[in-house]
C-alpha cells in the first residue's frame, strides 16, 4: 500500500498546539484499531510497531480486557475514586501481589501517584529525597524520565530540557553503560567522585536508571553493569530507582526489565502498559521501610482511575499467571535480532541493538533513519525514530503480535532499508 493523497487535517493545524509531534510523521486520521493494526478514516490499514510508545503491549482493543471493562462499566462500577478503597482496586492489588510481587519475592508497597509515567517518577524522586534528607539525584546520559520539571531534570535530551524555561537543578548525569565505548568497565569512576572531597559531587539521594533506554536510542545496559550499579548504591547508602515505565510489563521478556540482572531496586516506576488497555495508570513501588509518607502528603485527583484498575487486573490474570508470554516475547525478539543482524551485516553504517521486543536499527547517517520510517509509513507500517539525533529506527510492536504480522512488518523494514541504503552494501 502506498499513500497518494493526504487526509483533511485542517482542524488540527488551525486549532491544536504546534507542540504535536507524532502526527507530523504520520499524516493520517486514525479511526479504528484492533490487535496489531490501526485503520484510518479512509479504510487504509497500518501495522503498528509503535504500540502507543509502549502503552499497548497487549495490542489495541484486546478482547479479553475489553470484555472486563465493558462488564464493569455496564454494572455501574466506580469510575473515579481518588484514593478511596474500591472493589476494583482491591482486586488489582490482590492480583498484582499474587501474580507479580510474591512469585518474584519482591516486598514492595504500591503507591498510585497519578495517571502517567512522569507522575510515578516525580513521586519516586520526592520520596527518595524525603527518606534520605539529600537533594541530589544521579541520572544517566541519554536518559528519558518524563516532561514535568523533576522528571525533566533527570532527562538527558537537550531539546526537551530546553523547554523547561528554568534551570534544571539537583541532578547530575553520569555515563550510561557503553557511553564511553566500553572503556569504563566498572564503577570506579563513580566511587572516586563520591569519595573525593574535591569532586563537587555531593552524596545523592538516589540514582535513577532505565535498564534499556528507549527514547535515548535503545541503549541496553548489560546485566553485570546493572549489578555493579546496584552494589555501589547499596554500599554507599544511595537509593536505586529503576524507571520501568516503558520497558516494564514484559517489553524485554520478564515482567520487570531488571529481572535479568537479578537486582532488587529500592523504588520502581511503572506506567504505560500497566493498565493493559492504554488507559492512564501509574504505580510507584518501593520497599516497605521507605513508606514514610504522611497521609495526603503526595496526592492527585486522577490516582483512582478504576476502569484502568479493571483492565490492569484482567491483563495480569490473562498474561502473567504463567510464563507463556515471557517466552513468546523472547522468541519473537530473537527473530527480530536475527533479521536485523543479517540486515546490518549487509550495509555499512548500520547496526542493531535491543532486548526482547524493543529493537533498534542504528544508522550512522541519522537522516536515513527518518527516511526508513517514512518509507515504512507509506507502505503501511508505523515505526518511530529515537536517539539524540533520531538516528535509530525503534520497534515496539505489541507483545501479542502474531508471527506472520511480525514477518510482514520486518519485510517492509527490510525493503525500506535496502531502498534507503542503496550504494552502501558491504
Amino acid at each position: 500500500m502506498t499513500i497518494t493523497t493526504l487526509p483533511d487535517t485542517s482542524i488540527f493545524e488551525s486549532l491544536e498546539s504546534e507542540v504535536r509531534s507524532y502526527c507530523r510523521n504520520w499524516p493520517a486520521v486514525f479511526d479504528k484499531a484492533r490487535g496489531s493494526w490501526l485503520v484510518d478514516e479512509s479504510g487504509r490499514e497500518y501495522l503498528d510497531f509503535f504500540a502507543g510508545a509502549g502503552a499497548l503491549n497487549y495490542g489495541h482493543n484486546n478482547p479479553v480486557l475489553k470484555r472486563a471493562l465493558l462488564s464493569y462499566l455496564e454494572g455501574d462500577g466506580i469510575t473515579h475514586s481518588l484514593d478511596m478503597s474500591t472493589t476494583a482496586k482491591r482486586r488489582l492489588l490482590e492480583t498484582f501481589e499474587d501474580t507479580i510481587l510474591r512469585p518474584r519475592g519482591l516486598p514492595y508497597k504500591v503507591q498510585f501517584p497519578g495517571p502517567t509515567g512522569t507522575n510515578a517518577v516525580e513521586a519516586a524522586l520526592k520520596l527518595a529525597r524525603k527518606v534520605t534528607g539529600r537533594s541530589s539525584i544521579v541520572s544517566f546520559t541519554n536518559a528519558f524520565h518524563g516532561m514535568t520539571l523533576g522528571s525533566l531534570s533527570v532527562t538527558g535530551n537537550a531539546m526537551k530540557r530546553a523547554g523547561a524555561g528554568i534551570p534544571l537543578v539537583h541532578a547530575t548525569p553520569m555515563p550510561f553503560d557503553n557511553y564511553l565505548d566500553g572503556s569504563t568497565e566498572d564503577f570506579g569512576w563513580f566511587s572516586r567522585l563520591l569519595d573525593d572531597a574535591g569532586s563537587g559531587l555531593n552524596r545523592p539521594a538516589a540514582v535513577i536508571v532505565e535498564t534499556v533506554q528507549g527514547e535515548g536510542g535503545v541503549n541496553v545496559a548489560r546485566p553485570e553493569w546493572l549489578r555493579a550499579l546496584a552494589d555501589l548504591c547499596k554500599e554507599r547508602d544511595i537509593l536505586l530507582i529503576v524507571d520501568d515505565v516503558q520497558m516494564g510489563c514484559g517489553r524485554t521478556g520478564p515482567f520487570f526489565s531488571f529481572e535479568i540482572a537479578g537486582i532488587e531496586p529500592d523504588i520502581v516506576t511503572v506506567s504505560k502498559s500497566i493498565s493493559g488497555y492504554g488507559l492512564p495508570l501509574a504505580l510507584t513501588l518501593f520497599k516497605p521501610e521507605l513508606d514514610v509518607w504522611s497521609p495526603g502528603e503526595h496526592n492527585g485527583t486522577f490516582r483512582g482511575h478504576n476502569p484502568a484498575f479493571v483492565t490492569a487486573q484482567a491483563a495480569l490474570e490473562q498474561y502473567w499467571s504463567d510464563d507463556h508470554l515471557e517466552k513468546a516475547v523472547l522468541a519473537k525478539g530473537e527473530l527480530l535480532h536475527r533479521a536485523f543482524d543479517e540486515l546490518s551485516r549487509g550495509f555499512r553504517g548500520l547496526s542493531t541493538r535491543g532486548r526482547g521486543l524493543v529493537r533498534g536499527l542504528v544508522f550512522d547517517d541519522a537522516s536515513q533513519a527518518g527516511k526508513v520510517a517514512q518509507y515504512a509509513f507509506e507502505h503501511g507500517l508505523l515505526v518511530e525514530t529515537a536517539g539524540p539525533q533520531d538516528e535509530v529506527v525503534k520497534l515496539l510492536p505489541p507483545l501479542t503480535i502474531a508471527q506472520d504480522e511480525l514477518q510482514h512488518g520486518l519485510g517492509i523494514l527490510v525493503d525500506a532499508t535496502i531502498t534507503v541504503c542503496a550504494g552502501q552494501e558491504t
